[in-house]
């Protein structure tokens, strides 16, 4: 079996988080999820995102989506 291709998708949570004076646990009790699964995302690493977890994390961060990720060229 064939490994699937990297993702190109950025994650700039270290810098939204900074820029907010907010920590990874503050905003893991703010948005309710647990800090395991917010530190696989900032570091790359998640397969998926569901949308009411995209929507919490902005509005705790007061940021769009297309803050929050980009996509590489």
């Amino acid at each position: 079996m064939t490994e699937p291709p990297e993702h190109r998708i950025s994650v700039h949570l270290d810098e939204l988080l900074q820029v907010k004076g907010m920590t990874l646990v503050e905003l893991s009790s703010r948005v309710g999820v647990t800090v395991v699964n917010l530190s696989i995302l900032k570091n790359g690493h998640a397969r998926a995102i569901r949308f009411n977890t995209l929507t919490a994390i902005c509005d705790a961060l007061g940021c769009t989506p297309g803050e929050l990720l980009s996509l590489q060229a």
